[in-house]
């Protein structure tokens, strides 16, 4: 062999090394980012207040595709009479009665096509006159209450499921089709992209003392983070920096890591559901997170 032959060969052996070796060093990219799963439809998972998943985290988080033809969706309220049912003159009755989370989640009205929810999560406030405040709307039947034209409310769209839009927005949307479910909320947080720290618009209480959180978040790529974080759960020490309380100047920290880390997008909108004594979330046949208070409505999600 000549010596320019021997050379080569050392040099080629060389670069072999330095690709394996770099090969090495790089991981791999994550097999689980669900944003980049073309077939993702819903996960659910625990995290820490900067949105790494964590066992002992005590933000309970639900993402999902609103475009996955595995998913259905309805909203259900406090009625003492079926949903949809109609009175003598055809018009929908909207007989309220005050429902505590565990009620409202597991009773027939919250079946759809006589099939439980897969997921439940509280959404709208209720007065004292045990009506809901915001906007709620049930497949294209109106619940709502005095502040359905002021506040922010969420919803998915109605059409074909590659169709769907996940929205957030103040009122009647102007397209009817994307006025067949939606929940009503306050405290908006994320608009257009731009995250604002709400604590003062919230008030001392809500702010700073009635901190179970309950909240939902779309991002640019059009995937839902629905979000409870639930103090009652922060009871190991060693933890309890990364899970304190959801203060308002904290909630892009969190959302924008499940964000980052599930390959969501960036987050584009954000609202509060109703906080305090009412958060509640169900998943798969468990309820997560409860309180005591009574809500206005939930917002629910099955699997096809």
């Amino acid at each position: 062999m000549s010596k320019l032959a021997f050379l080569c060969v050392i040099i080629m052996s060389l670069i072999s090394g330095c690709k394996d070796m770099q090969a090495k060093s790089v991981p791999a990219p994550s097999k689980t980012c669900s944003g980049k799963d073309s077939q993702f439809s819903i996960e659910f998972f625990k995290t820490n207040n900067q949105g790494k998943k964590s066992t002992k985290g005590i933000n309970h988080v639900i993402i999902f595709n609103p475009k996955s033809d595995l998913l259905d969706f309805k909203v259900n309220v406090g009625l003492s009479h079926k949903l949809y049912a109609k009175d003598n003159r055809g018009k929908f009755r909207k007989d309220y009665v005050p429902k505590q989370f565990r009620t409202i989640v597991t009773e027939e009205n919250s079946q759809l096509n006589g099939q439980k929810p897969l997921v439940a999560i509280n959404a709208d406030y209720i007065g004292t006159d045990d009506q809901p405040q915001g906007l709620n709307i049930s497949r294209g039947v109106e619940y709502s209450g005095a502040f359905k034209n002021k506040r922010s409310s969420f919803g998915i769209s109605g059409g074909q499921p590659k169709d769907r839009q996940a929205t957030i927005q103040t009122g009647r949307r102007k397209n009817a089709i994307l006025n067949y479910n939606l929940v009503g909320g306050n405290g908006r947080f994320y608009r257009d992209g731009m995250f604002k720290d709400i604590c003062q618009d919230l008030g001392e209480l809500a702010c700073k003392s009635a901190t179970n959180r309950s909240m939902a978040a779309i991002t640019d790529k059009g995937y839902v983070i629905l979000l409870v974080n639930d103090v009652k759960a922060n009871s190991d020490i060693e933890f309890a920096q990364l899970n304190q309380e959801l203060l308002p100047n904290m909630f892009d920290n969190v959302l924008e890591g499940i964000a980052l880390n599930n390959c969501l997008g960036k987050i584009k909108e954000g609202i509060l559901f109703d906080g305090g004594a009412s958060p509640g979330l169900y998943y798969q046949n468990k309820i997560y997170v409860e309180n005591p208070g009574p809500i206005g409505s939930v917002f629910l999600i099955y699997k096809k």
